[in-house]
């Protein structure tokens, strides 16, 4: 895969993550009838997926 593929892979994973993170810890409530508002293990997942995220990003942008 091309570079500009890895970063712009990277930087979705990068906003899902986080979204998933806020949403998880019941930091963000959006959208209200998410199953994911409130539950430990979606924080989780979303701190996983924000680490891939961001070596996807760090791999396309090159050392």
């Amino acid at each position: 895969m091309s570079k500009p593929v890895f970063v712009a892979a990277g930087v979705f994973l990068l906003v899902m993550g986080t979204l998933w993170v806020l949403q998880g810890l019941g930091l963000l409530g959006w959208p209200p009838g998410s199953f994911m508002l409130d539950r430990r293990q979606w924080a989780l997942y979303g701190a996983i997926t924000t680490a891939v995220g961001a070596r996807l990003v760090w791999l396309g942008r090159g050392r």
